[in-house]
């Protein structure tokens, strides 16, 4: 059986230089999708929404391998971020963020494969998040870059992607910041996490 590696086919959005900044033109993709608030180092929903998402995406890759015979390696876990005062979410005030946790899922996984697999996961973690669903999100023209170390650290390249790249190429923010966790932090070192940050952007 074959199995799909999206982080090789999707390498232009999962694998981006730590160099430089890239403009990608992100294609509509399904997703497992929780949100809260709160500061996400400290926020109960935060965890109930990641252990929600990761036991719902491995049942879905198990049903994509059994009923379909399509194997595929599941997705890191992502995250939109915004805070109703931007002020807050610029200065770090974690305890102000609003959030959305997500994981992507191939295009051929079904609603109903998803309620199914959120039913064996509620036999293991009990009532899911009311917000829990598959969704499509098109995020579209972006900026990203890999960071690599510490997530505290990420703020001089957030800064340089705002007050730099952004407005010297014409271009203004047209959505949520959005990070992609391409490393286990309860296994790598600090120093070497690597995180992609994402901004979508449009044209002025």
């Amino acid at each position: 059986m074959e199995k799909t590696d999206f982080k090789k086919t999707l390498k232009h959005l999962y694998r981006p230089s730590a160099k430089d900044f890239a403009l990608v033109e992100v294609p509509a993709m399904r997703f497992v999708m929780v949100d809260g608030f709160g500061n996400p180092n400290t926020a109960p929903a935060y965890k109930r929404a990641v252990e929600w998402l990761y036991s719902v995406s491995y049942a879905l890759k198990f049903a994509s391998k059994k009923q379909l015979e399509r194997d595929y390696g599941v997705l890191p876990l992502e995250g939109l971020w915004w805070a109703e005062d931007m002020d807050a979410f610029t200065a770090g005030d974690k305890d102000k963020w609003s959030w959305t946790a997500m994981i992507m899922q191939p295009d051929w996984i079904t609603d109903a494969m998803f309620a199914a697999a959120a039913d064996k996961a509620r036999g293991k973690l009990g009532d899911p998040p009311e917000s829990l669903r598959l969704e499509t999100y098109d995020e579209g023209l972006s900026v990203q870059i890999m960071h690599i170390g510490p997530y505290d650290a990420e703020g001089p390249t957030i800064a340089r992607l705002h007050q730099q790249f952004i407005p010297r190429n014409g271009l203004t923010e047209n959505g949520h910041h959005h990070e992609i966790y391409l490393s286990d932090p309860r296994r790598v070192a600090p120093e070497k996490l690597k995180t992609i940050i994402r901004q979508p952007v449009k044209r002025v």
